[in-house]
């Protein structure tokens, strides 16, 4: 055989070999897609009400415009769900709430958890004959899930719900029982959380402190109520906040690869129930595909304002209603914008004319003030320490100290009240605390402090939460009831959507409770 036939036959041979392994791994995607397909279980679209909120639209044609998904946990025992949950079979109840809003930019999003003893309006919602029931006023969030005792629950009539107390048009719903926790975490090898102290209640059994959690222990951590923490649904939510942190830190630091992706993928479908419109897995990936965008610092958990109403929980008005106008306009929780159109008013208001401090005596140009970096973003303080400086004090001093801190703080000795009232209107969005015996003024800045537009926002700052114009004293906060902090001017973002918030990379085992 000549050396030009030996060539012609080996580039027939690789040309065979590579379409067979072409065609082998394509029939092997398409076997995994189609198991992945026949794991998903979707929801009746049917249950979804007419009369919705209005689909957002696009500020420009082809742009991209905010996503809302709500992400429900069902406490159901059915289908093997006993052996991890304890209890009788039987429908579950929605007692895990959070609406994601991904913000237009695919950048930042917050996660708003909505108390399952919250006392809301179930508006209509489909039964399994078909009939449709009467509104119903004054009752707990979580039982719209158990309307009709579907076996899977009613995630269209939560939905519907949803939608109702929001004016937010949900566009996809996603619920997740105890075997998908277990299973999604042994997936990714468990996930970093805090324990605030060791449980040995309602046959969960959980040690104090900062470990490791999967399977069977990832599930009783985060259904945990009793013995554990403050012993309230409120205090379950924070470390629920605390437990998805957690989760999407360790699935972005395993990265996006096919190793990484499968078995999770796996995981999910056999334990999800959704909307028709993530009812394949290649529905699933595009949208997962989507939020790769989205940095931890750039994602904010908050709980609506809330307070205690005898054994139950009512939401605090004007505060939600701020929360959720803030959303529906694709606004920051500090009310700023990141691309989408909104209505200017929502704006924090720049400062009048008059708003500008004094001039200082020499005895307050020195005042001791200390300017602390409250975030870890470099050079925050020392931009803080130029606008104190620009206003005529002269005796800073710099603390780059870091942090997690979601609002601004000044606090000060009685005897420079003067002074710190002066600070109080260089900026605006703080806290301002008394505290006897300091000796001087403490600045504490926040993620909700913004340099000058020369400096840029705070890395980090978009979606997390802030209170423009709130009001300055102790008594503002001290008095305010738990979840609910008193409310701002009436052109600033109230303080009980601030006291409510965390950021999504926050010290696992800080702010675990509401006490």
């Amino acid at each position: 055989m000549s050396s030009s036939s030996r060539r012609r036959r080996i580039v027939k041979t690789a040309v065979g070999l590579a379409a067979v392994l072409v065609l082998s791994v394509a029939g092997a995607g398409a076997w995994f897609y189609h198991r992945l397909d026949s794991n998903i279980t979707t929801f009746d679209a049917g249950g979804v009400a007419t009369e919705r909120p209005p689909a957002p639209v696009p500020v420009t044609p082809g742009a991209s415009v905010p996503v809302n998904v709500l992400v429900l946990g069902s406490d159901t025992r059915t289908d093997g769900n006993a052996d991890l949950g304890g209890g009788e079979e039987g429908v579950g109840h929605s007692d895990t709430a959070i609406l994601l809003h991904v913000y237009a930019d695919h950048k930042h999003a917050v996660g708003v958890s909505i108390p399952r003893d919250a006392l809301v309006t179930i508006p209509a919602c489909k039964l399994p004959s078909g009939r449709w029931t009467e509104p119903r006023t004054n009752q707990m969030f979580n039982s719209a899930f158990t309307i009709g005792e579907f076996p899977q629950g009613n995630p269209a009539c939560t939905q519907n719900t949803v939608e109702a107390l929001t004016g937010l048009r949900v566009d996809h719903t996603i619920v997740v029982d105890f075997k998908g926790v277990a299973a999604m975490t042994e997936a990714i090898n468990g996930v970093d959380v805090c324990v605030p102290n060791d449980v040995n209640s309602h046959n969960i059994k959980l040690r104090k402190g900062l470990q490791k959690l999967s399977g069977q222990p990832a599930v009783d951590y985060l259904r945990a109520r009793y013995g554990i923490g403050d012993n309230s649904d409120i205090g379950r939510m924070k470390r629920q906040q605390a437990f998805l942190s957690a989760m999407i830190s360790k699935i972005q630091g395993l990265g996006f690869s096919l190793p990484t992706l499968l078995p999770l993928a796996d995981a999910a479908t056999r334990s999800l129930t959704v909307d028709e419109g993530l009812g394949t897995a290649m529905k699933l990936v595009d949208f997962a595909q989507s939020l790769q965008g989205i940095k931890l610092s750039d994602i904010t958990f908050v709980t609506t304002p809330w307070r205690f109403s005898g054994e139950r929980v009512a939401l605090v008005h004007p505060d939600v209603d701020t929360l959720w106008k803030l959303l529906r306009e694709d606004r920051t929780l500090d009310g700023q914008s990141t691309g989408q159109a909104a209505d200017p008013a929502a704006a924090p208001p720049s400062p009048s004319p008059d708003a500008s401090p004094t001039a200082l005596s020499p005895e307050q140009s020195a005042v001791p003030i200390t300017v602390v970096n409250g975030v870890g973003a470099p050079g925050l303080a020392g931009k803080g320490a130029e606008a104190v400086r620009a206003k005529g004090f002269q005796n800073i001093t710099l603390d780059a100290t870091g942090g997690s801190r979601l609002r601004t703080e000044i606090a000060y000795d009685p005897a420079f009240k003067t002074a710190a009232d002066q600070l109080a209107l260089v900026f605006p969005q703080a806290r301002s605390v008394e505290e006897p015996g300091a000796g001087g003024i403490v600045i504490t800045l926040g993620r909700d402090y913004h340099p000058t537009a020369a400096t840029g926002p705070v890395p980090g700052t978009p979606g997390v939460a802030g209170a423009p114009g709130a009001p300055a004293g102790p008594a503002a906060d001290r008095t305010a009831a738990p979840g609910a902090a008193a409310t701002g001017t009436p052109t600033g973002v109230p303080t009980g959507i601030a006291e409510n918030a965390r950021g999504a990379d926050t010290d696992p085992c800080a702010n675990l409770t509401f006490g």
